[in-house]
């Protein structure tokens, strides 16, 4: 961080890389939260986190043969 505690950019794009990942942890009751590196970020960066988070999505759903995303696979694999 820097000297004024606000995050560097290296700092803010590790968390928006992590939070981007279809993951998420669970509660004791196996439901879904939020990414834990969410919290850590300002407005402004969760701005650009579902900017990007959504063009990642495109981009997976437009090279899987099936059309879906991780974030797809992922509810998929919970229901089946």
């Amino acid at each position: 961080m820097s000297k004024g505690g606000e995050m560097d950019e290296r700092e803010t794009e590790c968390l928006i890389e992590q939070s981007i990942s279809a993951w998420r942890p669970r509660d004791p009751d196996a439901g879904i939260l939020p990414h834990p590196a969410w919290a850590d970020l300002d407005p402004t960066a969760r701005e650009r986190l579902f900017d990007e988070t959504t063009r990642s999505r495109l981009l997976e759903s437009a090279l899987d043969e099936e059309g879906l995303s991780t974030t797809a696979r992922a509810v998929l694999g919970r229901i089946l």
